[in-house]
């Protein structure tokens, strides 16, 4: 069993900065695969970003260029920089764990308005 606890969010304004970070529980972190999701009213959970085991990265093609997902697995962590942030990417950002089974987090608040 894995836990995850997303922190960071928040209200910003538009070009702003923000760091997600998600700590996860247990002693095998580093050979998950690790993703943050977000999910904005009224719409779909879509993959905003994701980091393999071996530190591969993949990005929703909205987020390229602003966004970078690294992790540190001494610290069993997952973190999501988030630059230039735009209103539309105003959702509820969800960490996940995946290796047998999939691990979800409980979700922290990103707003980005002026």
């Amino acid at each position: 069993q894995v836990q995850l606890v997303e922190s960071g969010g928040g209200l910003v304004q538009p070009g702003g900065s923000l760091r997600l970070s998600c700590a996860a529980s247990g002693s095998i972190f580093r050979f998950y695969n690790m993703g943050w999701y977000r999910q904005a009213p009224g719409k779909q959970r879509e993959l905003v970003a994701a980091i393999s085991s071996g530190g591969s990265t993949n990005y929703a093609d909205s987020v390229k260029g602003r966004f970078t997902i690294s992790r540190d697995n001494a610290k069993n962590t997952v973190y999501l920089q988030m630059n230039s942030l735009k209103p539309e990417d105003t959702a509820v950002y969800y960490c996940n764990a995946e290796l047998t089974r999939e691990y979800w987090g409980q979700g922290t608040q990103v707003t980005v308005s002026s």
